[in-house]
């Protein structure tokens, strides 16, 4: 009786979704760039595969196929999420080691490099104070052969072999950047310098920082690496010429070298490199998610987010660069920060594309200790909090698009939780200018926010002329149509307070109800 059951509630609830679906349907020089540390290079020998042969391969593929399977239905469970799972369960460096067959001793030989992360840091009433990010790793020379195995698993319905060459290239690369091994315990060394400017305000890489005076120094990190590799907390510098922060509205850049003092690798003095940003407690901040707003990802899709995450070059939402020059430009000391969820070993490509197509500025990533679903759709919280709690004096303006749950959730706590710090919120209604975006979005949260701070947008040019240095983020000349409900459902259909197919929505939510009670029944039956 109970296994028929089973079968029967699984059924009905799986009916029941579907049939939910279906109703919701009816001069001459060369500029200076940020330093970013470059990807992983796979010269010399292959390192051989021994002994202690994993199934790293088959548990990837699961990984990605777990989400891939779910295409068959209208809207994935991931929906739920706005995160695109292809970029979960990425292996650690002690699966790695396993699938390879390393031995210590190789291991030993292999480089050690240091991923820096463009980072930040706030005056404090003891002098400047700079985080410090990154990941320490060793990558393990990987025949092209088995490269090309692990980079099949990110895409569909082609392959590398298939890909043009420079395309193949960046997959293969990319692919390379996830297969490493982390490396705990280890103590890391910084050198600071003056950072040469890479380009006005308005130009690519450009912004509003200027090159210090001063501000040479080496730092030794206060704590060793965590098990997954990475480095996070923030160190009192020395002025050593820097201006004071309460004295200057300028943001200062200095350029953060990775030493290899205290690495077997003496053959490359710095390991990682990285531009940091000074930002004075007061002023105005952009915090700007990038995919799908700075550029064409598509995440929503798996097969092309997929491409375009892992192949494809990277190219740019419509003018986008323009609105984000234009702000450069006209806003003085203006602060970019990009917040990205992507996992830092992924990251590279983002801060490439981003110093050559928007302002400089600092980044956030996902740590590689935020690995799963739960701990994913925590992140851009976690990360956002940290900035505002940063500089509690600084006004932010929010950017990213609709897809990203997590953004729809968390934008609008940053509202209530910091009084007087979010200047404006932008989003981008992906559903509204994409027919393949069927991600429903949720804007109860924007209900009980003033309607003049906030506004989603369809195209760059709707953030065209509004003041939003002085507060103004609404563009009267575009429609919200808000319902403060789940949005974006497929033939129009929206839930919440002033939703049009009121009658059908409410069908859809009876049927689901409906569903879940069926459901409760089975297992108190069970």
């Amino acid at each position: 009786m109970a296994p028929t059951l089973v079968i029967l509630f699984h059924t009905l609830t799986i009916i029941a979704a579907v049939y939910a679906v279906a109703e919701s349907k009816s001069d001459g020089l060369v500029p200076e760039h940020a330093l970013i540390t470059p990807s992983p290079t796979l010269l010399g020998d292959v390192t051989r595969t021994v002994k202690h042969r994993r199934g790293i391969l088959d548990d990837l593929k699961g990984n990605v196929n777990s989400v891939l399977s779910e295409l068959g239905s209208n809207i994935p469970s991931y929906v739920a999420s706005g995160v695109p799972n292809f970029f979960q369960g990425f292996p650690a460096g002690e699966d790695v080691r396993q699938s390879l067959g390393l031995d210590d001793s190789q291991i030993s030989a292999l480089p050690t490099s240091v991923l820096n992360i463009p980072s930040y840091g706030n005056w404090t009433d003891r002098g400047w104070n700079l985080r410090f990010r990154g990941n320490v790793y060793k990558q393990p020379n990987i025949e092209q052969e088995k490269l090309d195995e692990l980079a099949n698993v990110f895409l569909i319905d082609t392959s590398v072999e298939e890909l043009p060459p420079d395309q193949a290239a960046q997959a293969r690369n990319l692919t390379a950047s996830i297969f490493v091994l982390q490396q705990d315990n280890e103590n890391v060394t910084f050198s600071l310098r003056p950072a040469p400017t890479a380009g006005a305000s308005g130009e690519q890489g450009g912004g509003g920082a200027v090159t210090p005076n001063g501000g040479s120094q080496q730092i030794d990190f206060p704590n060793p690496t965590t098990t997954q590799g990475d480095f996070d907390d923030f160190v009192l510098i020395q002025s050593n010429g820097l201006t004071a922060g309460n004295s200057t509205s300028d943001i200062q850049r200095l350029n953060v070298y990775a030493e290899e003092a205290n690495f077997s690798n003496a053959e490359r003095p710095y390991i990682g490199n990285a531009t940091s940003y000074l930002v004075p407690p007061t002023g105005l901040t952009i915090i700007s998610d990038i995919d799908d707003i700075l550029r064409i990802t598509k995440i929503y899709q798996p097969k092309e987010g997929l491409l375009n995450s892992f192949a494809r070059p990277f190219v740019q939402w419509r003018n986008m660069p323009d609105i984000y020059a234009n702000w450069s430009r006209s806003i003085p000391d203006l602060h970019f920060h990009y917040l990205t969820t992507t996992p830092e070993q992924v990251t590279r490509n983002y801060m490439d594309f981003i110093y050559k197509t928007y302002p400089g500025g600092s980044f956030d990533t996902r740590p590689l200790n935020f690995s799963d679903v739960e701990a994913t759709l925590s992140i851009r919280k976690y990360l956002l909090v940290k900035i505002f709690e940063t500089f509690p004096e600084r006004k932010f303006i929010l950017v990213a698009d609709t897809s990203n749950s997590d953004v729809m959730k968390a934008y609008p706590q940053m509202v209530t939780e910091f009084p007087g710090q979010v200047q404006c919120i932008f989003l981008r209604n992906t559903s509204a200018t994409d027919d393949g975006d069927r991600f429903p979005y949720d804007t109860s949260g924007f209900e009980d926010l003033d309607r003049n701070s906030y506004m989603f947008f369809k195209v760059p040019d709707d953030l065209t002329n509004l003041d939003i240095q002085n507060g103004q983020c609404l563009n009267a000349s575009v429609q919200q149509n808000l319902t403060f409900g789940w949005q974006g459902l497929p033939f129009g259909i929206n839930l919440g307070e002033g939703a049009g197919s009121s009658s059908r929505s409410s069908s859809v939510v009876n049927l689901w109800l409906g569903s879940l009670v069926l459901g409760v029944m089975v297992t108190v039956l069970l």
